[in-house]
């Protein structure tokens, strides 16, 4: 008996599909001749994530030079531009240090209130949503 035949047995190695399970179309005529069909997948749009503003408060008792080593060390900051939000902070109130994704802020915020609490100042780093 052969085994294309046999519709319990795969086709031979070599043989094509179609040969040993004949020439199917689909019941409304459209499709492709062994019944298969293309199927696509919905395009999903990524959506951006929120961004979140660092920001650093004015208080009386914290060094301008505490702050720009902050505004260095923890945003990456150039000299200048750490002296220039230091200024910002020091005459307006509030100073952007920079805008992250949530997680990226966060981190920051806990690094500047860690490095305050250690080294006893009272300086104030806050994120709100942009």
């Amino acid at each position: 008996m052969d085994a294309a035949a046999h519709p319990s047995r795969p086709a031979p190695v070599g043989m094509p599909m179609r040969a040993a399970q004949g020439d199917r179309r689909s019941k409304d005529g459209g499709g492709t001749r062994d019944g298969a069909a293309t199927i696509t997948k919905p395009q999903t749009r990524s959506k951006r994530p929120s961004l979140y503003r660092v920001l650093l408060l004015n208080d009386d008792y914290t060094p301008m030079e505490f702050v720009v080593l902050v505004l260095q060390e923890v945003f990456n900051k150039t000299r200048e531009d750490a002296m220039r939000i230091m200024l910002l902070v020091h005459n307006q109130g509030v100073g952007e240090c920079g805008v992250y994704p949530f997680e990226v802020a966060e981190t920051k915020v806990t690094r500047v209130m860690d490095a305050a609490r250690k080294n006893q100042h009272p300086l104030q780093c806050v994120m709100e949503k942009q």
